[in-house]
């Protein structure tokens, strides 16, 4: 009841139940920007249970969601000016899609948040509508057997429920596509660079200071030069796999997501070398790009294989073999490309 977007209770036979609103505040849009940025994304949730949305009765329609807050707003505001109920899983903060691959949106959790919620006291039917999404990780005919509910599985995206309530419970077939637009692709892409991010504020340091090492001039003058030049070759790997490569998925060479990290990645280490150009470069000079090469393909080949879980192009079966052979290859470029790099500090 002390959630923010609670704005009161409805009397039911079970007692008093939360009662929503429909519209976002400015703490909820700023929150879901955060969250995309993976500030506390894993406490963004919601209280799991039964909530009301309008005033609903005892015949109106039951929507159930995972408690990833976002998934709940996106929700609650798609079906805004309906009297309905929301049943909320237990689904440890992950979205649906997710939640249901992992198993927490799944038979048991809904059977059991059902029992828990009182739900058959609160309905006299017994249907339930669940995302499309959640199909993975759900059992109907289990769901039936074990709560007397029967399972409706509503369209992918949740803009579309007001139409699919209103045309009787049925899903055209556009409404049972899910799309994977530039855009779609574009919004995932800052958790991934917070991740890259987290892990290349320990080691930029790192290499700047090795950059120091060797040479043919005193240690600062070195770390300003070879160390800066490393900061920038792990900035731009990071850029490449984790941005590019997601974003102009559909037309960059190639069905394995390594694969396609691997040519965004070269792009990254021929604008370096252009760069690299003008300095006066002998064999060992030489020896670092081809150092940097291995790196930058390495890594731009793993933050690129990050987007295997969120695309509509891939299998599961498909995301396995694929790392089978990718991930020793990266982890044995990234080691070599290291041991390259140090040896041209030292050979200088």
């Amino acid at each position: 009841m002390d959630q923010p977007f609670v704005v009161g209770s409805l009397s039911t036979p079970i007692g008093p139940v939360p009662q929503i609103s429909p519209s976002l505040s400015r703490p909820d849009r700023l929150g879901s920007y955060k969250a995309r940025w993976g500030i506390r994304r894993m406490h963004y949730t919601v209280d799991p249970g039964l909530y009301a949305l309008g005033t609903p009765d005892a015949n109106s329609p039951v929507l159930v969601t995972a408690n990833y807050k976002m998934t709940f707003d996106r929700l609650r505001e798609a079906v805004a000016g309906w009297n309905l109920w929301i049943l909320v899983l237990d689904t440890r903060g992950i979205n649906v899609w997710c939640a249901a691959g992992k198993g927490t949106f799944s038979t048991d959790e809904l059977v059991k948040r059902i029992k828990a919620s009182g739900l058959v006291r609160v309905v006299t039917h017994r249907k339930i509508i669940l995302p499309q999404l959640s199909g993975p990780g759900v059992s109907a005919h289990w769901v039936k057997q074990l709560s007397g509910f029967r399972v409706t599985y509503g369209p992918i995206r949740a803009v579309d429920l007001s139409a699919f309530l209103k045309n009787g419970l049925k899903a055209p077939p556009e409404m049972r596509l899910k799309t994977f637009t530039f855009i779609e692709r574009l919004v995932l892409t800052p958790m991934e660079i917070v991740g890259a991010g987290k892990v290349a504020l320990y080691i930029l340091p790192l290499l700047f200071l090795l950059g120091g090492l060797g040479g043919p001039g005193p240690f600062w003058a070195n770390a300003l030069d070879y160390g800066l030049f490393a900061i920038a070759a792990i900035v731009s790997a990071i850029f490449t796999g984790a941005v590019l490569a997601p974003v102009f998925l559909p037309w960059i060479p190639g069905r394995a997501f390594a694969l396609k990290g691997v040519w965004t990645g070269l792009l990254a280490v021929i604008l370096l070398a252009f760069w690299r150009a003008g300095h006066p470069v002998a064999w060992f000079g030489s020896l670092e790009l081809w150092a940097w090469l291995l790196i930058i393909l390495a890594v731009s080949a793993y933050l690129s294989m990050n987007f295997t879980g969120a695309s509509t192009y891939t299998s599961l079966s498909g995301v396995k073999k694929e790392m089978r052979y990718a991930l020793p290859l990266e982890i044995g470029a990234g080691a070599l490309g290291l041991l390259l790099w140090l040896l041209s500090r030292f050979l200088a």
